[in-house]
């Protein structure tokens, strides 16, 4: 029987919020707990309100809960603003002075006092004594919390101490519902799983302008290119950042950028060179709420049509969007591969919920392909940078191999030298295209879709939907769930046959004008009616998708 337990932590930016949260997270983990961190903040660097939402169970969860069991208040404004949220037999912990309305039970510690007895503390570690506290409360070992602590903030004795002071001043009043097994949980974001991707993928540079919410890989990164021999680079603006990206390619090196909507318009120049020039790219891509600067830490899915049209002209493109972190490492993995196979433009889409969400699982799954950067060893003198071949692809040499290698953003002969006659024209659009075919294939055999659950009733969506959708199923029987991975090229075949195996289709996305629903109707032909669509920037719970789909259930 599924069980849960929700704790809502808030206070301002600049408290403690997210360390706070995940020093949580790594301890429920340890101790074999399934554990979902959902983030909510604005964008300032102090004050304002920030909150995350831990949800633990003892069954798999990837998606945020509504209702909290506990509120954890780092100042007054959280328990203002969420105890309506509480549920019955709910509490509220915080300082010294908070105050709830009568009905809501809370427990007031004098932080001040306790921190003032510990030799060198400070009310930076008021966080560390609420976490003891809450611990040794809920009856739960003390060494999987300063393990996690010590993860997280290197071996500090005054830490260890401020957190065991926290332990020591609590009594065992509730127990919390035992793991479904006492073995330790992954636990990562998906911002880490691109990370970690990347590196298996054998990431040669990664080059970035920072921009929330891809920023996160950019610090993954960096913080771990000395160990695995790659390098992290941090540039003007996101223009230089693509164009310098095509170079570092072109040279040899297995290249990665990272953006958000905003840094991916300004390099959709670069990307129609990427077009043109089949030097292979990956491109992170981490959604936010648009247009403009829009709701900048917030998240969406509105950048569908900017992600499959990036840059001018026709040229093919791949654009995989995976669903939870176990999903993004291997579809990372993937990008790389498709991309340096094909001489391609990669996308991989996230968008900030599960960019920055925290997720655990039992395993990672291993990839089933391994990238390579499809480098001729001993090039021909008369190498012919785009060689007209049957399956679209040219041979790929690299400049100091011994023949002159050439990359063009103008329409170019198979030596790389301009052109302007419509024959050649012709023959190189057909070369770029030919790769369609033997893409499509291949991304078949990659698992495009993927179905949860049974029934006639259909819900289909892509992204981060997925765990809010997939928490939803045991409270919707009849209903099964399709993921599409793959935008480009589209899955059209085996959509199709899902949607022609359902008596209702019911659309879910985190946009205003459901742009998967678009797609599906321009590959397939089938117009959704029924639409579930989320936007105001925050993302689906699995209580939204119950409540939007049970309005179209037959």
């Amino acid at each position: 029987m599924r069980k849960k337990f929700t704790i809502l932590i808030g206070g301002e930016a600049g408290q403690g919020v997210a360390k706070t949260s995940l020093l949580f997270g790594k301890a429920f983990s340890r101790l074999g707990y399934y554990v979902f961190i959902y983030r909510d903040y604005p964008s300032l660097i102090r004050g304002g309100h920030n909150f995350d939402v831990i949800t633990i169970s003892n069954e798999p969860v990837f998606s945020q809960e509504d209702n909290y069991d506990l509120i954890i208040a780092l100042d007054q404004n959280t328990i203002n603003l969420h105890q309506e949220n509480s549920k019955n037999g709910g509490f509220i912990i915080g300082n010294v002075g908070f105050g709830a309305r009568q009905n809501r039970k809370i427990i007031n510690l004098d932080l001040q006092k306790i921190i003032s007895k510990i030799k060198g503390a400070s009310s930076v570690f008021n966080n560390d004594i609420l976490a003891g506290y809450l611990f040794k409360y809920f009856g739960l070992p003390l060494n999987p919390l300063l393990k996690a602590s010590k993860d997280e903030f290197g071996g500090k004795q005054l830490l260890e101490k401020t957190i065991k002071k926290g332990y020591n001043l609590a009594k065992t009043e509730k127990k919390l519902f035992e793991p479904s097994s006492k073995r330790g949980k992954y636990f990562l974001s998906g911002s880490q799983a691109v990370g970690s991707g990347a590196i298996a993928a054998g990431i040669d540079i990664y080059i970035a302008y920072p921009i929330t919410p891809a920023t996160p890989v950019l610090h993954f990164l960096a913080a771990r290119q000395a160990e695995n021999n790659f390098s992290v680079l941090q540039l003007e603006n996101e223009i230089a950042v693509a164009n310098t990206a095509l170079g570092a390619s072109f040279g040899g090196a297995m290249t990665m950028i990272g953006t958000s909507g905003a840094g991916l318009s300004l390099m959709s120049e670069a990307m129609s060179m990427q077009g043109m020039s089949e030097i292979p790219l990956v491109v992170y891509l981490s959604q936010r709420t648009g247009p403009a600067t829009g709701v900048p830490t917030y998240s969406s899915q509105g950048d569908l049509d900017l992600i499959l049209n990036i840059g001018h002209g026709e040229f093919p493109r791949i654009v995989v969007a995976p669903g939870d972190p176990n999903e993004t490492f291997l579809r990372t993995i993937e990008a790389f591969y498709l991309a340096y196979k094909y001489r391609l433009l990669s996308l991989l889409v996230l968008d900030k919920h599960l960019s920055e969400s925290y997720f655990s699982f039992d395993k990672i799954d291993r990839p089933s392909v391994k990238p390579k950067r499809n480098i001729l060893q001993k090039p021909p003198e008369d190498y012919k940078s785009y060689k007209i071949a049957k399956n679209g692809i040219s041979p790929r040499a690299v400049p100091g191999q011994g023949p002159v290698v050439r990359a063009t953003s103008y329409e170019h002969d198979e030596y790389g030298y301009t052109i302007e006659d419509q024959k050649t024209a012709v023959a190189m659009n057909n070369k770029r295209f030919a790769k369609l075919a033997y893409l499509k294939k291949e991304i078949d055999n990659l698992n495009p879709v993927s179905t949860y659950g049974r029934g006639k009733n259909l819900v289909i969506g892509w992204g981060s939907t997925k765990g809010a959708i997939i928490d939803s199923l045991p409270a919707l029987p009849g209903v099964k769930f399709l993921q599409i991975s793959y935008l480009s090229p589209f899955p059209a075949r085996k959509v199709k046959q899902e949607i022609q195996r359902a008596s209702n289709v019911i659309l879910v996305e985190n946009n205003v004008t459901g742009l998967l629903g678009k797609l599906i109707a321009q590959e397939t032909g089938y117009q959704i009616k029924n639409k579930v669509l989320k936007y105001d920037s925050r993302p689906f719970s699995a209580g939204d998708v119950i409540k939007g789909v049970k309005k179209y259930i037959k």
